[in-house]
């Protein structure tokens, strides 16, 4: 019986729940540890998949540092559902050990920017806007349950959302990525839809400008004000957000400096009396 002249693959430990655990607390708690320019959030990466890749290849100190290497490269995706790509990446590293790392880069490398899209339209600016909306509405209804409406969400988004990601992404394998794209698709949609409903919605109550000119020709007066809710009940909070969106849409222009923008507009028309 011949024997083959090529070694077979060594065996490679199963991850437990404890090493799961430590994965994805260090996601968690320091996905963006020492980001930079250069190579973005491959720290983080490597931080968090140190634990893992000590268990895989703890015996092969070749293959460690060569999966270290491998997970230390360029590397930048949202922070609240990176835990996807890592569950994947475990997955398919417990599966075939050190014959998955050329794979893995891939998968790295095509899932980064799909779910950086997600992570941000969704968590970056919309749940931001929704639940900031409110409990600034909250809080300017004197009600200080605003403040503990916004704690109460980032916490429901942390425990409820980014905690369960990892286990079920490494439940569901590299499977996960071709039944995920649609559903992540359909909540990506509703979301956006839901955002710009509660946006709307918001301007009409939160935005306040009012406009006490009177205009008098003999006996017969006009007040603009009245004038304009006849024409479009908030039509000026809602021209001052879009000038706001068009103002953001400049190339020199930033967040801050639309700030100053609106606090001029204020100043200079309630003192000329256009403003009230």
């Amino acid at each position: 019986m011949m024997k083959s002249d090529t070694p077979a693959a060594a065996p490679h430990a199963r991850l437990d729940r404890r090493t799961l655990r430590q994965v994805n607390l260090r996601w968690l708690f320091t996905s963006a540890i020492c980001w930079n320019y250069e190579r973005m959030m491959s720290t983080g990466y490597l931080y968090a998949m140190l634990p893992a890749s000590q268990k895989l290849y703890g015996d092969d100190p070749v293959a460690l540092k060569k999966n270290l290497e491998m997970h230390a490269q360029f590397f930048n995706t949202s922070p609240h559902t990176g835990a996807l790509i890592l569950g994947v990446d475990l997955a398919l590293e417990e599966e075939k050990g050190r014959d998955a790392m050329e794979a893995v880069s891939g998968l790295k490398t095509g899932l980064m920017g799909p779910f950086a899209a997600i992570g941000d339209a969704l968590f970056g600016a919309l749940v931001p806007t929704i639940f900031g909306s409110v409990g600034s509405w909250m809080a300017l209804n004197g009600n200080p349950m605003g403040a503990i409406f916004w704690i109460i969400a980032h916490i429901l988004i942390i425990f409820g959302f980014r905690l369960p990601q990892l286990g079920f992404a490494y439940r569901q394998g590299i499977n996960m990525v071709g039944s995920m794209n649609t559903r992540l698709k359909s909540i990506t949609e509703a979301a956006t839809l839901l955002g710009v409903t509660v946006v709307g919605a918001l301007i009409a109550s939160v935005v306040h400008i009012t406009v006490p000119l009177t205009l008098k020709s003999g006996g017969v007066e006009l007040k603009i004000q009245e004038t304009l809710d006849q024409l479009m009940p908030s039509l000026l909070p809602v021209l001052l957000v879009g000038l706001v969106y068009w103002l953001l849409g400049l190339r020199r222009m930033n967040s801050t400096r639309v700030i100053w923008v609106v606090m001029l507009i204020s100043i200079v028309g309630y003192n000329t009396g256009i403003l009230g």
